[in-house]
């Protein structure tokens, strides 16, 4: 028994008497199964619901495609993601295209998609209807999110195709209407990059500053032809709906014909059946307008004429009421003369009383009254016996102080030291000259001596200092030599 299993169960791998098939590696048979598999299935398209939809930081892009029995991985490369015409969602049944392949580091095949399609336009409705019910609950529809549209936009900007026919009949509408300023900014309106365009084109608006070198408008028009639920996807995208939700611009959609109806239909602030409408609801009709502002001219100017009459008859009828301005001045000028009348009188009365009682005083004012009284005051100094030391003490006194404060006045009055040989310098004015600058300044000069004064004019020149011979006698001359020499 232990020799057979000994026999059967080996420790180490060798190979036997006739095998010549080595045994391959996990990375050999990976290989060749990734090779079998792409070399047989080198092109599909597969049919099925996407799940687990993720998008890397990378930007690729990984997914699962579903039915009701399998499930395959799926993997779109950055590029290619990036083309893509719709935001993939899970549930949205889609047809994609690629090559299979595997994936050895989870044993698991996969295809690689290079291109993605709605299976149908059941499969774009449903998209459509989810995206809707998201947006709504968000409530990016909400009625008090819209904006008011300007009565009279003085610039319009409008976001569509620039060679299409869509923007002639705008232009051409709003010429016929009411002549504005039209900005274009021109976007593709379906295809590959014609969402990004579109919300770029509605966010630029926004951002435009009020101020600034060009306008910013006072209304955004998105215009659109019409087409089918795929050529209208571009303004079903998430980007473009929400960049109309939040433009800080009014904004009205004109995407398709009257039965054609987009997200960015349920996000502007209003919605157009047609751009050519779109055009009709920006503007009005400036004919019609200024029909209408002459009438209400015309009636504005009979309404204030009637209000003139009126008020004219009504004047009329008051003054034909009110009595004359002589009889209400009547009364007040009688009773004018009344007093004036006895003004007169009672100024009579008073000057009358006034004289009576000042001769009643004068007679008493007698001259021989006051000589009496006069008489009477001689009498009393006469019998006044003053001594004469009571009188002199005080004059003495006086005469001393005098004295005193006439020395002082001596010793303090600038004419004194003339005497001693000084001269006293005075400009033209008067006023006393006491430094070289002021003397300068004065240009003349009055020299005041003790018997007379001289006259000198002043010259800006520096005096000679003396030589020290000189310089003893120069000090026995007068001061008032020295000053002249200084001055002249």
């Amino acid at each position: 028994m232990d020799d057979s299993l000994s026999l059967d169960a080996k420790l180490l791998a060798e190979s036997g008497q006739g095998d010549n098939a080595p045994p391959l590696s996990v990375s050999e048979i990976s290989g060749a199964l990734k090779r079998v598999v792409e070399d047989r299935f080198g092109y599909v398209r597969i049919k099925g619901e996407i799940s687990g939809f993720k998008r890397a930081a990378s930007g690729h892009v990984y997914l699962a495609l579903k039915d009701d029995k399998a499930v395959i991985d799926g993997v779109m490369w950055k590029g290619n993601a990036g083309r893509l015409p719709f935001q993939p969602e899970d549930g949205v049944e889609v047809v994609v295209s690629g090559k299979l392949t595997t994936y050895p580091g989870r044993s698991k095949y996969q295809v690689v998609i290079d291109k993605m399609e709605l299976a149908g336009e059941g499969a774009l409705m449903a998209l459509f209807e989810k995206l809707k019910a998201k947006l709504l609950a968000e409530g990016l529809f909400d009625q008090d999110r819209k904006k008011a549209i300007p009565f009279l936009p003085k610039t319009i900007g409008v976001v569509t195709s620039p060679t299409g026919s869509v923007i002639r009949d705008i232009l051409h509408r709003l010429a016929d209407r009411c002549p504005s300023h039209v900005i274009v900014w021109p976007v593709l309106v379906q295809g590959e990059g014609a969402a990004k365009q579109i919300s770029h084109a509605i966010r630029g608006f926004s951002d435009m500053a009020p101020d600034g070198p060009v306008a910013r408008p006072d209304l955004v028009i998105i215009a659109r032809g019409g087409g089918s639920i795929e050529d209208l996807w571009s303004f079903n995208e998430e980007i473009v709906v929400r960049a109309v939700a939040d433009c800080a611009i009014p904004i009205i959609s004109a995407v398709g014909h009257e039965t054609d109806t987009t997200l960015c239909d349920f996000a502007a602030d209003l919605r157009a059946p047609t751009p050519t409408a779109a055009a009709e609801m920006a503007v009005p009709v400036r004919a019609e307008w200024l029909a209408t502002l002459s009438e209400s001219k015309a009636r504005m100017a009979r309404s204030v004429q009637r209000s003139l009459n009126t008020a004219q008859e009504r004047l009329e009828a008051q003054r034909r009421l009110m009595p004359a301005l002589t009889d209400l001045l009547r009364p007040h000028q009688q009773r004018v003369d009344e007093v004036s009348e006895r003004m007169k009188y009672g100024m009579s009365q008073n000057i009358a009383h006034a004289r009576s009682r000042f001769s009643a005083s004068a007679g008493a004012l007698r001259p021989s009254i006051l000589q009496q009284r006069l008489a009477r005051s001689q009498e009393r100094f006469k019998r006044l016996d003053l001594p004469v030391s009571l009188v002199q003490r005080p004059l003495d006194s006086a005469r001393q102080r005098l004295d005193a404060l006439w020395r002082l006045a001596e010793q303090v009055s600038p004419d004194g030291p003339l005497k001693r040989g000084y001269a006293r310098v005075s400009g033209p004015d008067g006023g006393l000259i006491a430094n070289r600058a002021a003397a300068l300044k004065a240009g003349h000069l009055d020299l005041h001596f003790q018997d007379g004064t001289v006259g000198a004019s002043v010259t800006d020149a520096a005096p000679a200092k003396p030589k020290p011979a000189q310089a003893s006698a120069s000090r026995v001359k007068k001061p008032s030599d020295d000053r002249q020499k200084d001055l002249f």
